[in-house]
């Protein structure tokens, strides 16, 4: 048993043991050499992408870097899963469409636009995802 003094002096080397490891640890999570954030490279067309994510609140129904609602697929690699092209079509039609009986909005959005939020898209898949290549959507919970 450890007399009073003993347990003082053990709680306080092991607080200032865990605080040395943490402020340690946030020191290196900040560094540059462990920046994962991709943000060299957001362009001025990645931020128009982002603002037009934002304000026609495709994060309601879609799914970023796990973020978002789960009604619609999971659009972080979505250039990789389907490929530019498709994904500019759905962007850029007018008229309203219903996959796998989910209502998609027809936003009938320009080819700028489109434009935009495909290097939105691409800015997204660049991130480094730690080895997650793969984001699964529990919507596709069943096709695995």
């Amino acid at each position: 048993m450890l007399s009073k003094k003993q347990a003082r002096n053990f709680f306080l080397g092991g607080t200032l043991v865990t605080f040395l490891a943490f402020i340690g640890l946030t020191i290196y999570s900040f560094s540059e050499e462990q920046d994962q954030s991709n943000y060299t490279n957001i362009t001025e067309q990645v931020v128009r992408g982002k603002h037009l994510w934002e304000t026609n609140n495709c994060m309601g129904c879609h799914t970023i870097l796990g973020e978002g609602g789960y009604y619609a697929p999971e659009l972080t690699k979505v250039l990789d899963r389907r490929g530019e092209g498709y994904v500019k079509a759905v962007l850029m039609t007018p008229v309203p469409w219903a996959p796998n009986g989910r209502k998609m909005v027809a936003y009938g959005f320009s080819k700028e636009e489109a434009d935009d939020l495909i290097a939105f898209f691409d800015w997204i898949d660049d991130i480094d995802l730690n080895g997650f290549d793969t984001v699964v959507s529990p919507l596709a919970k069943d096709e695995n």
